[in-house]
């Protein structure tokens, strides 16, 4: 019985370690501010949260979140009712008992007095209370730049210039001062490469050393903004405008840092991956996700990947690379607005003249379609009539009613390659991956895929001038 008593006494001296530290955050709601029944606290995990703690509304307009656990430090997000929208950031760094007095923003106006018991969330406050009203200063100057004054501009350009340095100086000795809190370690790593003065190609250098500062060994980066933010702007910022194989190269240089970090490289792969895949928009994106699922995933580098999602990667893979940049555009024979149902009378897409072959699908139905089709036949017509155009159109009639697309192409008068129904020696969509209307492929004169996806028809002469400068395609 003394052995049972002395258990009980000994595990009730180690109850508050093994369940941990108590805690109570308390946010102090403003009348007109959100007043959602409920709400959470959550980590920040890609551009959603991953909610922890809820809390319900109080008479006082306070939500109150208490009890036993040991919070990692890190930021964390107060985040409303339908566990989506975030309404303020805040920081569990020492403290775990502290009181937030928000005002109608979200915000605190006055870090010092509003906030109670966390050190580390005044300072925080502070420096992005500052940041904030340095952008507020940066728009008014930016407004008064744009004066037909010439006085006014020279003064809000200086005014620009001695703000940056100003707040350049109070960032740096800020972050610095306080880098013992977990907000700005993280500031102070995801701040960016310095860019030596002497480097003669600074775009080149920053891009080159974006990542230098980051620990990719702490794991719980990918609990923070920051990095989901900085990953964000690398690939869909710096590298928007990028060809394929500059993206490739500068995705690899990153997931060569973090290779065998089974975590790191789920989260960089799950993060760029989606957006590349079969986008509409962007030229030679849908090759930069071949180039990843192949380095990576078929590789074997992707050990939380089933079976059966390599295959259906791997198949995916094999059907995209048909229709990528630089592959051999498959020929196509069909039949002209005559539907002749002999092969003999179909047309070929490869065997023109001209140096370069738009593949144009498109549907009668279509108003885009309609619309893109007049300006694609107006610019056609103009250079016909100039003697200089370098094109033909191999125009499809995509999914259309062949008696309407044959009326249509009648009335409107359309000079192109008109060809459409359903006979066809292969299958278009598949060989081109044409999975809507309208969308315009582009073949230089080999034949080979030079453009994949949805251009404007204002664009195709910018592209090929574009094309030949980089290509030193004689005219």
């Amino acid at each position: 019985m003394k052995r049972i008593a002395a258990s009980l006494c000994l595990l009730a001296l180690l109850t508050p370690a093994v369940w941990g530290q108590r805690y109570k955050m308390v946010f102090v709601m403003p009348p007109s501010g959100t007043r959602d029944s409920v709400m959470y606290i959550g980590q920040h995990y890609r551009d959603g949260f991953v909610k922890m703690d809820s809390a319900s509304l109080d008479k006082e307009g306070t939500y109150t979140f208490s009890g036993r656990h040991r919070w990692d430090r890190g930021i964390y997000a107060l985040i409303g009712q339908d566990g989506k929208k975030g309404v303020m950031d805040f920081t569990i760094d020492g403290s775990q008992t502290f009181t937030f007095t928000l005002n109608a923003q979200g915000g605190v106006t006055d870090p010092q007095k509003d906030i109670v018991g966390s050190p580390a969330n005044q300072a925080m406050y502070t420096y992005i209370n500052r940041d904030s009203q340095a952008r507020k200063q940066a728009k008014d100057i930016d407004r008064r730049k744009k004066s037909g004054d010439a006085t006014v501009k020279a003064e809000a350009e200086r005014e620009m210039e001695a703000l940056t340095k100003e707040i350049e100086a109070f960032e740096k000795s800020f972050i610095q001062t306080n880098r013992k809190y977990r907000y700005f370690e993280l500031a102070d790593m995801f701040n960016g490469p310095d860019v030596p003065e002497t480097v003669e190609d600074k775009a080149l250098y920053y891009r080159s050393h974006y990542w230098d500062g980051v620990d990719f060994v702490d794991h719980s980066l990918v609990y923070t903004p920051d990095l989901f933010n900085k990953m964000n702007y690398y690939f869909f910022g710096l590298l928007y405008y990028s060809d394929f194989d500059t993206v490739a190269l500068y995705a690899d240089r990153l997931l060569d840092r973090i290779e065998g970090d089974t975590l790191m490289m789920r989260y960089v792969l799950d993060f760029i991956m989606p957006r590349y895949y079969r986008s509409t928009k962007n030229v030679g994106w849908d090759a930069v996700w071949c180039h990843l699922v192949r380095r990576y995933y078929l590789a074997g580098k992707c050990p939380w990947a089933s079976p059966s999602d390599i295959a259906n990667k791997r198949q995916s893979v094999e059907f995209l690379e048909q229709s990528l940049i630089g592959a051999m555009g498959q020929e196509l024979y069909m039949a002209d607005t005559n539907q002749s149902a002999n092969p003999q009378d179909w047309i070929s897409s490869h065997r023109f003249p001209q140096r370069y072959v738009i593949l144009w699908f498109w549907d009668p139905d279509c108003h885009h379609c309609q619309e893109q089709t007049e300006t694609l036949k107006h610019l056609y017509d103009s250079l016909s009539a100039a003697g200089n155009r370098p094109f033909e159109v191999y125009a499809v009639g995509y999914e259309a009613d062949v008696n309407k697309w044959k009326k249509y192409v009648r009335e409107h008068n359309l000079p192109f390659v008109n060809v459409g129904g359903p006979n066809v020696n292969i299958d278009y969509q598949v060989a081109y991956n044409v999975h809507g209307a309208p969308t315009m492929i582009i073949l230089n004169e080999e034949r080979r895929i030079i453009m994949n996806k949805v251009l404007a028809t204002k664009g195709i002469l910018p592209f090929l001038k574009r094309y030949e400068e980089r290509h030193d395609t004689k005219r």
